[in-house]
């Protein structure tokens, strides 16, 4: 009986996607005599919050005496924009609380359920647990791992070139490919890329579908080349921040959207911990080839998708995943999925965790 009550506020919580930017989707069901009686969801970030919308949704404050609250993660006990689920549940008059998981969140981690028992509450976690779990991956990596989670992303022809030569746009998969990676984008707060690409690719780097909160778009410069470039699209297109990480301090910052954000060597360290500051739970890493072994070299990936053509360039054409470096070891990966897109193949694979060493 759990299971079917917790899969119910697992539905719910669905309801949320892509409004609760850096919350984490979670729904609640409260159960009164074996009947479903009220249904909520976290719906759009700053609002109220899942169990607080089973609350106040619930036709009749009576019916919550001595009901059961079921709920996909772990009832927050601190202050922030919403005062804490775990008053407005004592307060209800519920008094057993079922748990799909617990919070990763420092701000929570347990402390939710400890108030709750203290206040006499008959609190059972881990129903469901895997499949709350799957509800926010990203949020639980970030908050497990104290990094975002980090997917590379390539489209290569099956000779693994990513153009036919330096420096030179080519589109190398076709239009569902295309289409995909822009419907892509819109699940990750950041989408990162070298200067290279966007001085000859000139992408806007931007999901198709206008969504609550768009991805920041990162760039990685070096030498800080790209603000020369007044009319790139990155700087036209204002809808979405775009944040430069560049070794270069004669930068300026000249568009209002536009964050500098400046190292005199630039390290993963630093770029790790500006992401975890600034709170960016995922990252879809579009390339190019040595940004791209740069973050498989640091180690820091999760998982690769790869959109593969049925083209080969041969030759001098440039390489994914390319770079000066030696190689001592390989870095082994998972598949997730394989599937056809039009006359292209996308294969995804999650890094093993033997290889995370």
């Amino acid at each position: 009986m759990h299971q079917s009550f917790m899969l119910a506020a697992i539905e719910e919580a669905k309801k949320g996607k892509g409004n609760t930017f850096t919350n984490p989707l979670v729904g609640a069901a409260i159960v009164k005599e074996g009947k479903l009686i009220s249904l909520g969801a976290h719906l759009h970030y700053g609002e109220a919050h899942a169990e607080v919308n089973a609350i106040q949704n619930c036709g009749s404050p009576e019916e919550l005496f001595d009901s059961t609250l079921y709920v996909t993660l772990e009832p927050c006990n601190h202050q922030g924009k919403q005062s804490p689920c775990t008053q407005a549940i004592v307060q209800s008059g519920i008094t057993t609380v079922v748990i799909g998981q617990l919070d990763p969140n420092p701000l929570v981690a347990g402390k939710g359920r400890k108030f709750l028992q203290k206040h006499g509450i008959k609190v059972i976690v881990g129903v469901e647990e895997e499949t709350c779990k799957g509800l926010n991956p990203f949020y639980n990596h970030f908050f497990e791992m104290d990094r975002p989670y980090i997917i590379l992303k390539q489209a290569v022809t099956l000779d693994g070139k990513i153009s036919i030569k330096k420096d030179s746009r080519y589109s190398i998969t076709g239009s569902e490919s295309i289409s995909r990676v822009r419907k892509e984008r819109g699940e990750y707060q950041g989408i990162v890329v070298g200067s290279e690409t966007v001085l000859v690719d000139d992408p806007r780097l931007l999901p198709d579908a206008e969504t609550s909160f768009s991805p920041v778009r990162i760039v990685l410069d070096r030498r800080g080349r790209i603000l020369k470039n007044p009319k790139l699209d990155l700087f036209q297109t204002t809808t979405s921040p775009v944040w430069i990480f560049t070794e270069n301090s004669k930068l300026k910052e000249r568009f209002p959207h536009v964050t500098i954000f400046y190292t005199p060597k630039f390290s993963f360290t630093f770029f790790i911990e500006t992401m975890r500051k600034k709170g960016i739970q995922s990252l879809y890493v579009e390339g190019g080839a040595k940004i791209h072994d740069a973050f498989l070299a640091e180690s820091l990936w999760d998982e690769v998708i790869s959109y593969i053509a049925p083209k080969l360039f041969g030759g001098k054409s440039p390489m994914s995943f390319h770079s000066e470096r030696l190689v001592s070891k390989e870095q082994q990966l998972a598949f997730l999925e394989v599937e056809q897109l039009g006359e292209d193949i996308r294969v995804r694979g999650k890094r093993k965790q033997c290889s995370q060493d």
